[in-house]
């Protein structure tokens, strides 16, 4: 305590003294009765002037913190398929058996498939992996301490992002420890089918085929396609030890309006293990549909010619010109709009686009009213500054919505854009970013916006790439081709609609099935009141049954993902309406975790490498638990700490105060002295 409180309590005591003498003993008589109040009134005083000066002295602590060792058991099913379980239960006795443990660190256990959980119920049932998200829920629990991470598991993932090349904390020392079988086998598989969700009848369209070959070759197997069943291409390939994987690209035909699937397999190894990922479906919709598009603007430039003849290469396109006077109910019949530099004299057109929901592609340029455009929509802003400027395109190589096909932006022309800086407000995918005069920006060029779906174009003079594109190939199909893409993508035919449905046609097991559906009242707002069922059948053994489905924000949401493997067939109502949409879908009976043969030791040394760490096998349980023991960076240590605390709890002098105060007043009160 230090000494300046020291003597004001000395002080505080002594005026309490003089204060109590001067009103009760200073004149009077001394007796037994005036004592006993000068003493209550003393103790008044003294009390008091401690709550006020309130002394305080400090507690010196000192305690051991111990580092954190944490076991993180990967829960999945394909612990017990490649024969993990055993090694599990080994080194979780070694672990826990071991006293000096329990003395060196506070021990914690989880376990993961798609989630975290603490894991004191193993039982190797999950249906999915996701090791990233298990390290960074964990990195987050016992962030900023020294953590010890013993990770049990195959190191096979099929959800999320890859945790090899995820970084975690410096605080995160991760000690893997493998599960199950590693030897290698050689296998087949494919590995995806990329394909857009839709294609106009009698139109062809894009299909990528992905194949893996795991071994040392040299190997070689055919490719079949099947389209519903018929075959429609087939390939020869190839594969050694340097050359293990290839993507096949091929155009197939719609001729038939309605879901294809699409099956993609490849033959078979000798003794190959796995054949269940020797194939692979994928779906896609036929729709005999045109699609009209407004190219909306009221001045003339080369864009607009250039855009009408990219479009409508595609016979299933036409494009008309309208003013942004036009008379709105015309727009009824268009299912994208192309709003050419905006300006005030659009007003009406994007009052129009709020109510409706119609798809939209925005180009700007060096005409454009920024002041207006960052007004009427939130979705992304631009400071202008009225200065012209050649921006060149640069393509983004991780762009995934769509294919982009064979368009390559290298030496194409510069667009002209009103420099400034753009602020993008919502989730969004760049195809282009910005170059000016030789530095690369991160501003997007061309932008495809996710909700509601708009695509945004930041500059003019695309005239010059259809040119540059027809310079560098000889004809202008890669170009309209990815105007096509563009268009498909914003393609708001449902947009009319006052009851939208939103599912896949195909569910492979990667991902819950569930049918999200928006209902609109008769303005085309949401209506969050409305009463909505699906009615779901089994096309091969007709079962059926109703669901309600359940407001989640701003749409309507029902989970199936109890339904078995199957074809099925559904319809969505609005209780009270005469209003309905059906499709159908299919699900796979597709077993992610019984894809893989081995465990994936490789991935997790480096994931050690990375985290300054050690992997190891089941056989070095004793190895683990002595690196554990002797690692100098997981020593506890002893702290110390000083915790300033009252000398008195105030809620004693409180008490004490009230009484002496209750018991001078009753005194007085008795011996009638009030």
């Amino acid at each position: 305590m230090q000494t300046q409180t020291i003597l004001l309590i000395i002080l505080a005591g002594f005026a309490s003294l003089v204060v109590a003498y001067w009103q009760y003993l200073r004149k009077a008589k001394r007796s037994n009765l005036k004592v006993t109040l000068f003493f209550l009134r003393f103790l008044s005083f003294f009390v008091a002037a401690l709550l006020l000066i309130n002394p305080k002295f400090t507690r010196h602590e000192n305690f051991v913190e111990k580092p954190n060792l944490v076991m993180a058991i990967d829960n999945s099913e394909s612990i017990s398929r490649l024969g993990g379980v055993e090694a599990f239960h080994e080194i979780s006795d070694k672990i826990q058996g071991t006293g000096e443990l329990a003395d060196r660190f506070n021990i914690f256990r989880y376990g993961f498939d798609n989630t975290v959980s603490v894991g004191d119920s193993i039982d190797f049932g999950g249906k999915y992996t996701n090791v990233h998200n298990a390290l960074q829920r964990i990195e987050k629990i016992h962030d900023r301490q020294n953590t010890a991470l013993v990770l049990l598991t195959d190191g096979n993932q099929n959800l999320g992002f890859d945790y090899e090349f995820q970084k975690y904390g410096d605080g995160l020392t991760i000690f893997p420890l493998v599960l199950g079988d590693t030897t290698r086998y050689e296998d087949f598989w494919v590995e995806r089918i990329n394909l857009n969700r839709y294609a106009f009848l009698n139109n062809k369209f894009p299909v990528e085929v992905t194949v893996i070959y795991e071994g040392d070759g040299p190997r070689s197997t055919e490719m079949q396609v099947f389209m519903d069943g018929q075959l429609v291409q087939s390939v020869q390939l190839s594969f050694d030890s340097d050359t293990n994987s290839t993507t096949i690209d091929m155009s197939l035909q719609a001729g038939t309006v309605g879901n294809k699937t699409i099956t993609a397999s490849i033959g078979r190894l000798p003794n190959e293990r796995n054949t269940a990922n020797n194939s692979k479906q994928a779906v896609i919709e036929v729709i005999d549909e045109k699609t009209n598009v407004a190219l909306v603007s009221d001045k003339l430039h080369p864009d607009m010619g250039v855009l009408k003849k990219a479009i409508e290469s595609n016979a299933q396109r036409q494009v008309a010109f309208k003013n942004p006077n036009i008379d709105l109910e015309t727009l009824d019949d268009f299912d994208v709009l192309i709003l050419y530099q905006p300006n005030r004299s659009f007003q009406k057109i994007y009052d129009y686009i709020k109510n409706r929901g119609i798809g939209v592609f925005t180009i700007a340029g060096t005409k454009t009213d920024w002041n207006f455009l960052n007004s009427v929509q939130s979705a992304y802003t631009k400071e202008s500054f009225r200065q012209a400027e050649d921006v060149f395109p640069v393509k983004n190589e991780t762009f995934g919505l769509f294919d982009l096909g064979g368009l390559s932006v290298e030496g194409f022309p510069p667009l002209k854009i009103d420099l400034g800086e753009i602020m993008m407000n919502q989730n969004h995918e760049p195809l282009f970013f910005q170059r000016i005069r030789g530095v690369d920006m991160e501003a997007p060029l061309m932008t495809v916006l996710n909700d509601p779906k708009e695509i945004v174009l930041f500059g003019e003079d695309i005239w010059k790439w259809r040119i540059e594109t027809y310079r560098q190939n000889g004809s202008f199909e890669a170009f309209d081709a990815l105007l096509g893409r563009l268009l498909l993508n914003i393609t708001a035919n449902a947009a009319k609609r006052r009851l939208t449905v939103n599912y896949n046609s195909i569910y492979d097991g990667k991902m819950g099935v569930v049918i999200g559906a928006s209902y609109f009242d008769k303005a085309f707002v949401f209506d969050a009141n409305a009463s909505l069922g699906i009615t779901v059948k089994n096309t091969e053994t007709g079962q059926s049954r109703t669901i309600p489905m359940l407001l989640k924000g701003n749409r309507y949401d029902v989970d199936l993902g109890d339904l078995p493997a199957g074809e099925y067939d559904f319809t969505v109502t609005v209780g009270g309406e005469n209003t309905s949409r059906s499709g159908s879908f299919k699900i796979l009976d597709f077993d992610l975790e019984g894809q893989f043969l081995s465990a994936n030791d490789d991935k997790l040394q480096r994931l050690a490498e990375k985290s300054n760490g050690r992997l190891f096998y089941p056989d070095q349980n004793g190895d683990l638990v002595q690196q554990l023991l002797t690692d100098e960076r997981f020593v506890p240590i002893q702290k110390g700490r000083q915790n300033v605390v009252s000398l008195i709890d105030f809620r004693i002098l409180l008490g004490l105060l009230a009484l002496t105060l209750a018991a001078e007043w009753f005194i007085r009160k008795y011996n009638g002295l009030l």
